[in-house]
């Protein structure tokens, strides 16, 4: 499982300009079954991805892809972790 913390790199302007292409992206991710949770930081100032069931080299290739990145508007960081415990009900993420 990763964790992938976004960093905006430019005022929110420019990054609401492209954020239904990001949303589109992130859609996309949704779909092919490797994202399971992303939403904004708060304060806004980047964001956060859950994305499980892929290899590091497969999110980093992703992770190129998003608008964000492409346009130059937002840093990646990428954690690596093995959940070996979870709450009731989330025991599918083990």
């Amino acid at each position: 499982m990763f964790v992938v913390t976004l960093t905006y790199r430019t005022d929110l302007t420019q990054i609401d300009e492209a954020l239904q292409d990001h949303v589109a992206w992130l859609d996309q991710q949704y779909a092919d079954g490797v994202f399971i949770a992303s939403g904004p930081r708060v304060p806004r100032v980047g964001g956060v991805i859950l994305a499980r069931n892929l290899s590091r080299e497969d999110l980093e290739r992703r992770l190129a892809t998003d608008p964000f990145h492409q346009r130059g508007l937002a840093d990646y960081a990428v954690t690596e972790f093995v959940p070996a415990r979870t709450a009731e009900g989330f025991a599918h993420l083990k």
